[in-house]
């Protein structure tokens, strides 16, 4: 099987840069093991929150240069700063589009509201989703948090207790449908996802209505779980426009019905553009010849090779298994490529399971092209992007999606001017 282009991972990373390949002509296939990080997705994508030495970041793009100086192996600091700037730039057309709208700029982060009722800095956040401009005041002064009755994944005290430090009145509501009696009957099944197919229904939508406008009567707006408007994207819209105040949606434990959501929405895109996503496969071992990657191998197809121009490996990281680690070391199980992590194994994380784990900046090594490194040498049709690469830690510094995204679209770019003429090859 030839392409242009195989991608190893089908999460964000993967399909960004997969998508962004087919719309320039590539034959491209995602090879995926199964489920991604997406379905942990908040609603929001995250660009720089904070340096590495703790320094919170208003504006991402002014940043750069001392988030160089701090890690100078942070992917965002092998990109560059102006490099940086215009991937930013291109990221928040390249979303709009695909028909991804979301709220936010990379020259200055805004606030959205987590699970816990935090205001945390972000740079997209997803339509209908609860965020702010400022962190220091929000713009009602009294909100009504709605919960379903027995729905364990989402904690309104948390967010009312948040919201009452700063000095916004609450009241808490638990409502109920008799149709959600049935699904209730199976704890494990009373998830966002199921939810929402009861939420979706149009026959509900009068119901429904009646019951948020009762419960909120005098409040600004409304705080709800994210469990509605999975298939049906025009019911909250229809229903916000109803009651006449905002329903503000606040993500709840995995899964996450914004994430799913947006996982099938890109992986349908990349089809349509006539990528081929293999799911429920893996890439078991390569051939790599002077360099130079010939042929990889996955479980599904056995000894029948996948042959592309250029590979790009966008596995994850310890979460998916696109990085492994045993008692004395970090390694990439595939293509046994060169990886950064401490050589004391006391010192991959600490006993404080808030501060910072080093083992969570561990990675491939990788050149400023992002060509992966083997043996210290880079192997020239090999790129590595998303959560594999070394260097940044996303949890204290606040960059997943944005490392994802940015090195996704960095990667693609690469291989572009690399090939020049982008004629797809022939089987």
């Amino acid at each position: 099987m030839k392409f242009d282009t195989v991608i190893i991972g089908g999460g964000l990373t993967g399909l960004i840069s997969g998508i962004r390949l087919l719309q320039h002509g590539q034959k491209c296939a995602i090879i995926s093991s199964g489920q991604s990080a997406l379905h942990f997705f908040s609603g929001s994508f995250d660009l720089l929150n904070f340096l590495p030495d703790g320094s919170p970041v208003q504006n991402p793009e002014a940043s750069i240069k001392d988030l160089a100086q701090q890690a100078p192996n942070h992917p965002y600091a092998k990109i560059g700063e102006s490099k940086f700037v215009k991937l930013a730039k291109e990221a928040e057309k390249f979303l709009l589009e695909i028909e991804i709208p979301a709220h936010g700029t990379s020259s200055k982060n805004h606030y959205r509201i987590t699970p816990m009722g935090v205001l945390k800095p972000t740079w997209l956040t997803m339509p209908n989703f609860a965020y702010n401009e400022d962190n220091e005041k929000l713009p009602w002064k009294k909100v009504s948090i709605l919960n379903i009755e027995g729905f364990l994944d989402f904690h309104p005290e948390f967010i009312s207790e948040a919201l009452e430090k700063i000095h916004i009145e609450t009241e808490i509501k638990y409502f109920n449908l008799p149709e959600l009696d049935a699904v209730r009957k199976n704890p494990s099944e009373f998830r966002s996802t199921n939810l929402s197919i009861v939420f979706d229904k149009e026959e509900n939508m009068d119901t429904l209505a009646k019951i948020f406008s009762e419960n909120s009567k005098n409040s600004d707006a409304i705080i709800f779980p994210d469990c509605i408007g999975f298939k049906n994207t025009e019911i909250l819209p229809t229903l916000i426009k109803k009651i006449g105040k905002p329903i503000l949606l606040v993500p709840t434990f995995p899964p996450s019905l914004v994430g799913v959501r947006t996982q099938q929405y890109l992986k349908n895109y990349f089809t349509k553009l006539g990528g081929i996503y293999m799911l429920g496969d893996n890439v078991v071992h390569a051939d790599v010849e002077g360099y130079h990657v010939s042929k990889i191998y996955t479980h599904n197809h056995g000894d029948i090779p996948f042959i592309a121009k250029n590979i790009i490996l966008s596995s994850g990281s310890f979460f998916s298994q696109g990085l492994i680690a045993d008692t004395k070391q970090v390694y990439e199980p595939v293509f046994n490529l060169d990886t950064d992590y401490l050589t004391d194994r006391a010192d991959w994380y600490n006993s404080n399971l808030f501060d910072r784990q080093n083992y969570q900046q561990f990675g491939v090594k990788t050149n400023s092209n992002f060509n992966a490194i083997k043996d210290d040498q880079p192997i020239d049709n090999l790129f590595v992007a998303g959560a594999t690469l070394s260097g940044f830690n996303p949890l204290k510094e606040g960059c997943g999606a944005g490392v994802s995204i940015l090195s996704a679209l960095h990667v693609a770019e690469q291989i572009l001017t690399k090939e020049k003429t982008h004629e797809p090859i022939t089987q």
